[in-house]
């Protein structure tokens, strides 16, 4: 099972009750932080989401209300006396912000380990699945991802009992491990569909995007502006107006679409959310701490 809990919807200034850009993606207890603007300790721990237990973050870009709560975040896992390495990837440009910023944060008793440019890095094995970044279009470089949790083919005990597996290695071989000196391939069927958590802020549509986002189970993305009234300053200043969102996630044909990343100057998401949900009826508003609970396809 995955949950992912958006932690922030906000964009360029907080506001009462909504932090800035920041998403959790859960597995097992331990989850990766996607963007970190200012207020997104403080949401984690309103909302359940432990940030010792933080396996990775990963900045979209190196604007303000993207990365300003790094600092804490670092502190607070100090505090909580994490030595466990942290994973941290974003565009080029990310070792000299982690170096600005421990000037802030000062010394931590645990190393950060760094993926630069990350959408050249290929997959980075998190989670027991994978973090692929991809480019996005913003004024600045910019990449989304896309994490994906793959699933095992479907265990077949009858071929199992014919090679002689000990039943103890079962459980083993289910979870896509070798054990004994067999291997999952001899008792596993073809891969099952997976889970994928797709995010993307801050961007114009682009086509790296709706390939990434192809038939996610959850897309989260840029919905700056509420509709096409605003489509000029949009392209200027590089975020999405909540119809080309709408087409996007139906162009992908995702399952489920989040906006996030609202201007300060939205105060009521109502008006945007139709705006999206006339080409994805799916679509729902962001809000700090919403929360989905994802799992495999019954087969």
């Amino acid at each position: 099972m995955l949950t992912a809990t958006l932690l922030g919807c906000g964009g360029t200034q907080p506001l009462p009750g909504r932090a800035l850009s920041s998403l959790a993606v859960t597995v097992g207890g331990h989850s990766v932080l996607i963007d970190c603007g200012e207020g997104t300790q403080v949401a984690a721990r309103r909302f359940g989401v432990s940030v010792y237990k933080m396996a990775a973050v990963l900045l979209t870009h190196y604007h303000g209300d993207h990365i300003f709560g790094l600092p804490g975040l670092w502190q607070t896992m100090a505090a909580q006396g994490r030595t466990e390495p942290l994973l941290m990837a974003g565009p080029p440009g990310l070792e000299q912000l982690v170096r600005a910023l421990l000037c802030v944060a000062g010394p931590l008793p645990f190393a950060i380990q760094l993926a630069e440019d990350a959408a050249k890095a290929g997959p980075l094995p998190v989670l027991g699945g994978t973090v692929q970044a991809f480019p996005l279009r913003h004024r600045t470089p910019c990449c989304g991802y896309a994490f994906t949790l793959p699933r095992a083919g479907r265990f077949n005990p009858a071929r199992a009992r014919a090679l002689g597996i000990p039943v103890a290695l079962w459980r083993t071989l289910q979870q896509g491990r070798p054990a004994g000196g067999f291997q999952p391939r001899q008792v596993l069927g073809p891969p099952r569909r997976g889970l994928k958590v797709v995010y993307a802020t801050d961007t114009r549509p682009c086509g790296a995007l709706e390939q990434a986002a192809r038939d996610a189970d959850l897309l989260c993305m840029d919905s700056t502006y509420p509709t096409d009234e605003f489509l000029a300053k949009a392209r200027e200043y590089g975020h999405a107006t909540c119809p080309e969102v709408g087409r996007l996630a139906a162009g992908a044909g995702v399952r489920r679409l989040w906006l996030t990343h609202y201007s300060a100057a939205v105060t009521d998401p109502a008006p945007g959310l139709a705006a999206a949900q006339a080409f994805f009826p799916a679509a729902e508003a962001g809000f700090d701490g919403k929360q989905l609970q994802l799992k495999f396809d019954e087969e």
